[in-house]
């Protein structure tokens, strides 16, 4: 099994030839970013503003297990890209260490690709998956206003940053991008886990674990852009160095509302009702 599961994750044809072409892979174009990107928002604003005409204000339209299945989904599809990328980075690194090995560690090299690395091979046919995954992702909003009939800014510019993120990834081979898709897949693949195992009414955790999970995640990542231009400078460069100057631009940004997300979340409940500020984040927060 781990040998079938290792061939069809890693060693796939498919997967050992994917090359990034906006000719030839589906949505790799910047016409194609920017349409979806605005399709998200006009269908997200529309489904606000229609429920808010027509259903009685505060009442929420039940999706029946339509919420439960998406997060199931998004649990395994997680797991799979983490051990896809996780086995294909192994496998990049032994075939290709000879080229690399004398600048660089194995560590190194998840976080600084080197100079001149092109879009192609295994651990970016998984940042294209990643990629597809995060539109698969923006479904979670539409979920958000048909419960809570509410559509805040910090959801719609979450999900549209992180997917153009993912987008220049790809286009800029941008270094980082491995250990990124792999701490936001494994914490996805927990915090998706964690929102089935209480949509189908098992009792969840006695502390915010959503929120938990993306204060874990947002630490990981601000280590790994101090890593990334630590070894920018001492190493000689590394790859797509323009495009992770925005990501972590865009990064703060996101950090910056999340922390202002919180705090107003906060104050609204009141500082002496701890426990529903945290549940209110788990169940809204659109990780």
């Amino acid at each position: 099994m781990i040998a079938v599961a290792t061939y069809y994750l890693s060693q796939h044809p498919s997967i050992v030839a994917f090359r990034w072409s906006h000719t030839q892979i589906w949505g790799s174009t910047w016409s194609f970013l920017v349409t979806s990107i605005a399709l998200y928002l006009i269908i997200s604003s529309f489904i606000h503003l229609f429920l808010c005409l027509l259903i009685r204000r505060g009442r929420p339209v039940s999706l029946g297990p339509i919420p439960a299945l998406h997060s199931l989904v998004m649990s395994v599809v997680s797991a799979v890209i983490f051990a896809g990328i996780l086995l294909s980075a192994a496998a990049e690194i032994k075939e290709t260490r000879w080229f690399w090995r004398r600048y660089k560690t194995p560590f190194q090299w998840l976080l600084c690709f080197p100079l001149g690395t092109r879009p192609s091979g295994r651990v970016f046919f998984w940042s294209y998956i990643f990629y597809l995954y995060r539109f698969l992702h923006m479904f979670r909003t539409i979920f958000s206003i048909f419960k809570t009939r509410k559509l805040t800014f910090f959801y719609l510019f979450n999900n549209s940053i992180l997917t153009i993120m993912s987008f220049l990834w790809l286009e800029f081979s941008q270094s980082f991008q491995v250990l990124a898709i792999l701490f936001t897949t494994l914490i996805y693949a927990a915090v998706y886990g964690y929102r089935f195992w209480t949509a189908i009414g098992l009792r969840g955790v006695c502390f915010p674990f959503v929120l938990n999970c993306q204060i874990l995640l947002l630490g990981c990542n601000v280590v790994c852009h101090i890593g990334v231009l630590m070894l920018h400078f001492m190493k000689g460069g590394c790859n797509g160095i323009g495009a992770w100057v925005l990501n972590s631009v865009l990064n703060g940004i996101i950090l910056l509302l999340f922390l202002k997300f919180y705090v107003q979340s906060r104050r609204k409940n009141g500082n002496g009702k701890q426990t529903a500020v945290h549940g209110e984040i788990d169940k809204n927060n659109d990780l």
